[in-house]
């Protein structure tokens, strides 16, 4: 470096322990430039009961087959003269007046599996009814695009289906100072000192000898970067606000990660619904809410976008215990500051013609929602990643 190049960035360096301005618009500069997109993906795992969510209150279909578990109109948000969202969706109807939420009506797939485990797996993995497949479809997009397991976080301890890929998976982590200090553990370090050339090349042991060094890699990367940046909003004390609340950390630390995953537990109402449901949307509209404003004072809401789904909706008719029974297609939310149709996406159920089980008939499948993130959010192959091509939204 020519002398007078090196005194003038000496001078620069200097200047940054003298004038707190710089600093501050440093920082603000490296904050705004981050702009890769990230998808936040939540599960209401059980099978939120759609039609109790966003409410057909001018059908009277709706009220003849919940005679005692619809909601009236006047316990409602009116959205407009047919629809409402349920009461405790407040929070979330305001970041729906902003133009902020598209709900896409009547998502599921052909033939659909009424069990939460098989349908989570088929939503995990973005198979067919019939296709059974060990690779989730946010792992295949790990293998295709991105090569480092700290790309796909899990908020959970552990990893599920929907983010292992043939050859990396994400990592799963509700804490990340305790992710770091499990992998700094003895004998951890001793299995993989002992590691050779003939570990990593046997198929199984090599498999297993590469995860748990990506595991270490990933581990320091997400606790090293997350710890620069600690919320000051309060979110609500419950896990799923402690989820929200750590990825928004993660997020607003600059971590490099592109997609988080979180599930909600709870939504399986078979009995008691009415409050149980209730409490429920109360947890995920709150929390939601603070999570927004979290990323949008950081900057950071541009660039992120989040799904939230259900692995199905309920049936039409109540059940004796004031409840609902497993159905089939329900309503996916898109919360972002991109979307191209906020509001709603396309029609509401048609309550009069419903399949063989008094379900909700899907005419949206949810891989054309998966196919759009990927081209259109993500901007990566999408055929490859949901190994076939399936028709766009314009969302």
């Amino acid at each position: 470096m020519e002398r007078r190049h090196f005194l003038k960035q000496s001078a620069l360096a200097s200047s940054l322990f003298f004038v707190p301005s710089f600093v501050r618009a440093f920082e603000n500069v490296s904050n705004t430039s981050l702009g890769f997109k990230k998808l936040v993906i939540i599960q209401m795992a059980g099978g939120n009961d759609g039609l109790n969510t966003i409410i057909p209150y001018s059908n009277d279909i709706y009220y003849n087959s919940r005679p005692t578990l619809a909601i009236k109109k006047d316990a409602l948000i009116t959205i407009n003269e047919h629809l409402g969202f349920h009461q405790s969706l407040g929070p979330l109807k305001n970041l729906y007046e902003k133009g902020y939420v598209s709900i896409i009506n009547n998502v599921g797939y052909p033939n659909p599996n009424r069990s939460h485990f098989r349908s989570t797996d088929i939503w995990q993995t973005a198979s067919d009814a019939d296709e059974y497949l060990d690779t989730g479809w946010l792992g295949r997009y790990l293998d295709e695009n991105i090569h480092k397991s700290y790309w796909g976080i899990e908020l959970d301890d552990n990893l599920s289906l929907v983010l292992k890929g043939k050859t990396l998976n994400g990592i799963a982590t509700k804490n990340p100072a305790i992710l770091y200090n499990n992998m700094q553990t003895p004998y951890f370090k001793k299995v993989l000192d002992h590691q050779s050339e003939e570990h990593l090349s046997e198929h199984n042991l090599g498999y297993l000898y590469q995860t748990m060094i990506e595991a270490r890699s990933s581990a320091k990367y997400i606790y090293e970067t997350s710890k620069t940046f600690k919320s000051s909003f309060e979110y609500p004390d419950n896990p799923f606000g402690k989820q929200l609340k750590t990825t928004a950390e993660f997020i607003n630390s600059g971590l490099k990660s592109r997609v988080y995953y979180i599930s909600m537990g709870g939504f399986d109402t078979h009995a008691g619904q009415i409050n149980r449901q209730s409490r429920l949307l109360d947890i995920y509209s709150k929390s939601i809410e603070v999570f927004f404003k979290d990323l949008e004072r950081n900057n950071t809401f541009k660039d992120t976008l989040i799904l939230t789904f259900s692995e199905f909706g309920r049936r039409l008719k109540q059940n004796a215990a004031n409840g609902t029974d497993h159905g089939a297609a329900n309503n996916v939310f898109l919360i972002g500051k991109n979307l191209k149709a906020p509001g709603f996406y396309n029609e509401m159920p048609n309550l009069s013609n419903l399949d063989n089980n008094g379900d909700v008939k899907h005419t949206v499948d949810f891989r054309s929602i998966y196919a759009t993130i990927l081209d259109r959010w993500l901007e990566v192959n999408d055929a490859a990643i949901l190994n076939r091509s399936f028709s766009k939204l314009d969302f």
